[in-house]
């Protein structure tokens, strides 16, 4: 009994802050990496929305234009939410919310997806400020990168984030993996730039990883996968050539990591 009060006392506190923040919806049409359909109930109000964080990026891409936060964007978001719709009861808007890293904005939003992390590239303000809203209770889930090479450019600004934190494999007994769906035997989730190949790993990112950084009172705050292509799996779910289990798989962490971030 405790444990389903101390649930619904989560989902409620979730709920009041995610519908406060449906507020000024906004969108990057110039910066769209493949573009889709806009739903005709875009702008109704809900419980939840996906929140993609919206950074600056080093190297091949540019933070305007069209940066690499903005992969698979947004038909992947869209795509990811319908199944979030179908296979919960969270009432969940059906288009995405693009956070800025820069303002305020990410206060509003307790659950954020960023992908292509290995290409970020933030300044003092930025780490500061992802570090003061994990803190206050905020989660991210971290996506589609790959190899030694895009590991170190993600730990460079995540080890000025959390310089005083070690990043950790999740353990497969960890709630995150079973608040919804018992996810104990994972495979590697590949982009289709693998497709026709006869492998599953870009770069050398051979084994994939689930991996944490986790607050003192033991919540993980940002839930990373690496060597591996959630973002990708949403976005291809309805090709015929995307793998059932992997694209099943990738909904699932992706819904449990929704889950876990509303009651912990």
């Amino acid at each position: 009994m405790r444990h389903r009060t101390f649930i619904a006392a989560g989902l409620a506190l979730f709920v009041i802050t995610a519908s406060f923040a449906q507020r000024g919806r906004r969108s990057y049409v110039d910066e769209e990496d493949n573009p889709t359909v806009m739903p005709a109930d875009a702008n109704e109000k809900t419980e939840y929305a996906f929140a993609r964080l919206r950074y600056p990026s080093g190297g091949r891409r540019s933070y305007w234009g069209g940066g690499s936060w903005a992969i698979d964007y947004p038909k992947a978001d869209r795509q990811f939410v319908q199944g979030v719709r179908r296979l919960t009861r969270l009432h969940t808007r059906s288009v995405e919310q693009v956070v800025d890293i820069d303002g305020d904005e990410i206060y509003n939003w307790p659950w954020l997806y960023a992908v292509e992390v290995g290409n970020w590239s933030l300044n003092d303000a930025q780490a500061k400020k992802l570090r003061d809203y994990f803190l206050r209770g905020g989660f991210m889930m971290t996506d589609d990168f790959h190899g030694t090479y895009e590991w170190d450019s993600f730990m460079a600004s995540m080890s000025r984030v959390f310089p005083d934190r070690q990043v950790v494999e999740i353990d497969s007994k960890d709630p995150i993996f079973h608040v919804l769906y018992d996810l104990d035997d994972r495979v590697q989730v590949p982009g289709i730039v693998t497709f026709g190949s006869g492998v599953t790993y870009e770069r050398d990112g051979i084994v994939p990883h689930w991996r944490g950084i986790y607050d003192d009172k033991g919540r993980v705050m940002v839930a990373i996968c690496f060597n591996q292509d959630n973002g990708d799996a949403w976005e291809w779910a309805d090709h015929p050539r995307y793998p059932e289990n992997m694209a099943s798989q990738a909904y699932r962490v992706g819904i449990n990591y929704i889950i876990y971030s509303m009651t912990h």
